[in-house]
């Protein structure tokens, strides 16, 4: 087992390699990722209103 030492040591090299993002392209694939979220939730919305409306449009022809 390797001393606690040498694991930092080894941690701070492997943090070192990682290439970190810029802030522009952080909040550019921010605003993407809501955008995104924000379309599909539009969608659902409006295939659940559509399944929504059809079946009571269906259960109301056959029920009534």
């Amino acid at each position: 087992m390797e001393s606690p030492a040498k694991f930092i040591s080894q941690v701070r090299a492997e943090v070192g390699k990682i290439a970190w993002p810029t802030r522009r392209e952080v909040i550019t694939t921010t605003i993407m990722v809501l955008v995104m979220a924000s379309l599909a939730s539009v969608f659902f919305f409006l295939v659940d209103l559509g399944i929504k409306t059809g079946l009571a449009r269906l259960l109301g022809f056959v029920g009534g």
